[in-house]
């Protein structure tokens, strides 16, 4: 009897150990069938319906054949691996092929969808989703995100994949002439990478990194919802219709080394034709660093970076940005202590508001004030504005905006090379903000090194306390890259930045600190800071 129990008790635990290990699953869009079990490259799936339809396991993989389209979409609902084994959707080697697998929605709402699920990596994917059968409203996504219950979710990673050509209309439609007038388009539209919480739902821990966005027709990477630790990292975003990305209802967000180009891209009738590179709304701790954000597109919004209004602890550092035509810095109003500082803004602004053509000046620097439409505008509190470098060129008249109810603005160290004329403007968003006098609260604005004194034109609300004047001498001026802005005027630059306070009334500061170690190219800062971004050898 000892006997038998003992080898019970052995199949037992090995029962338990076998049922416990992961399965690759492999899906061949050539050879395979569903019938097979998906266990082996010669017993492959063939479908994504069957994917989406297998109930898989903590730590099981999808294994899509490189260089094979697969048609349809993948969609899980209430799909959990767990922190140490998450489920995967990834890709195996075919004939030596080192191509990415296509999954090819076209007709369908979204390559990928995830509802309620957690624990999920999707890696080295590539979807296209162009137009095709669809419902009477909606819109069409290459991965797609999202809640359906109340609940707390985790652990959603998307890394090295490729997401392009994504309409919800077929070639040939033609956008309403005043669609782009809207604050984010009424119609349907194509989205790159987007998710969206619903009825209260959680999402914690959100990796979406290393991945190609290109030719959507809106937003390449939008995330709205309540989501806790959100890291957008080293992806290339391009040629969107809408802006590059576009974050809300995030708190604690890591936004690095992003190449955004070609935002609000109007080279397709079905484009929306608007969008700044990126922008935050309602928005609680982000820092955004390291980033180019270029050639932003449209007849309002489109700057490289822009702080939308209810935000705090926003923190736009070591970027560059160049020929967006909105502009450089926009804060908007209820925005409190953010900043933009040592990064390089390259003939940013150059939108001329016009009639039947653009419906806001484009901006060198802007505190709006604005919180939406029909409200009292309020703030922006505690603008932190020091250690940029500003290169316009002669053809560009720079504009500046500062709406009366800002309080609290700090300007210092910056460089403003500005070759041509500059201007006060109102700020224009929807209902253009009062013009007149007002006494802006709080404001250090000092110690900036001005190309020549009709730079800070005298009819903006803020003005110099104390300013130098003269020329950086950059070593390309005109140049499109960070290094082209290093200057070389030593006796103007070197050690003659200021070490910068907290704006007075404000007891708070910038959440990671005024003081920085390191300029935009990740020299030391020794002694004073330089004047502008990039500290003198």
């Amino acid at each position: 009897m000892k006997i038998l129990k003992d080898i019970s008790s052995i199949l037992i635990v090995v029962f338990i150990s076998t049922s416990s290990f992961a399965t690759e699953y492999y899906v061949n869009a050539e050879t395979g069938n569903d019938q097979n079990n998906g266990k082996s490259e010669s017993t492959a799936w063939k479908s994504l319906f069957k994917v989406s339809t297998t109930n898989l396991k903590p730590g099981d993989v999808i294994l899509l054949a490189n260089g094979q389209e697969f048609k349809g979409s993948i969609e899980w609902t209430k799909l959990s691996g767990t922190k140490s084994k998450p489920i995967e959707i990834s890709s195996y080697v075919v004939s030596g092929s080192d191509i990415k697998p296509i999954i090819n929605a076209k007709g369908f709402l979204n390559g990928i969808k995830l509802t309620d699920c957690s624990h999920i990596k999707i890696n080295g994917i590539s979807i296209i989703a162009d137009g095709g059968k669809k419902p009477k409203k909606g819109m069409r996504c290459g991965i797609f995100y999202t809640s359906s219950k109340v609940g707390n979710y985790s652990n959603i990673t998307i890394e090295n994949c490729t997401i392009k050509n994504v309409f919800f209309e077929s070639t040939g439609f033609q956008r309403g002439k005043d669609e782009v007038k809207s604050a984010n388009g009424t119609q349907s539209y194509g989205w790159g990478i987007r998710f969206l919480m619903k009825n209260k739902s959680t999402l914690k821990n959100v990796f979406i990194q290393s991945n190609e966005v290109q030719n959507v027709a809106h937003t390449g990477i939008k995330i709205n919802g309540n989501i806790d630790n959100l890291n957008i990292l080293n992806n290339e975003v391009l040629k969107t219709g809408g802006p590059g990305m576009q974050f809300s209802g995030i708190t604690n967000g890591l936004v690095k080394g992003n190449k955004v180009n070609y935002s609000g891209s109007n080279d397709d009738s079905r484009k929306w034709g608007r969008g700044s590179g990126m922008w935050t709304w309602g928005v609680d701790t982000m820092l955004i660093e390291h980033n180019s954000f270029r050639n932003a597109n449209g007849p309002a919004d489109s700057a490289g970076c822009h702080i939308d209004f209810n935000c705090k602890n926003i923190i736009v550092q070591y970027n560059v940005s160049e020929n967006n035509a909105g502009g450089f810095a926009e804060i908007l109003g209820n925005n409190w202590n953010c900043a933009y500082r040592y990064n390089v803004s390259i003939n940013d602004g150059h939108r001329v508001k016009k009639k039947g053509v653009a419906f806001q000046e484009g901006k060198i620097y802007w505190l709006s004030g604005f919180v939406g439409k029909n409200r009292e505008r309020n703030g922006p509190y505690n603008s932190y504005f020091y250690n940029n470098t500003i290169y316009v060129k002669d053809e560009i008249t720079a504009k500046m905006a500062v709406a009366k109810v800002a309080q609290g603005v700090l300007v210092a160290n910056n460089i403003f090379h500005i070759k041509g004329n500059s201007k006060a403007v109102l700020g224009d968003q929807y209902q253009p903000q009062e013009s007149g006098e007002a006494d802006i609260p709080n404001v250090i604005f000092k110690n900036n090194l001005f190309l020549k004194n009709s730079n800070w034109p005298k009819d903006v609300l803020i003005q110099p306390e104390t300013s130098v004047f003269g020329n950086p001498e950059f070593v390309n001026t005109g140049g499109k890259e960070i290094i082209d802005y290093t200057p070389t005027n030593v006796e103007l630059i070197k050690n003659k930045g200021i070490e910068i306070p907290l704006i007075p009334g404000d007891k708070k500061g910038l959440y990671i600190g005024v003081k920085v170690e390191k300029d935009i190219l990740g020299n030391n800062i020794k002694d004073l800071p330089d004047m502008g971004a990039i500290e003198m050898n």
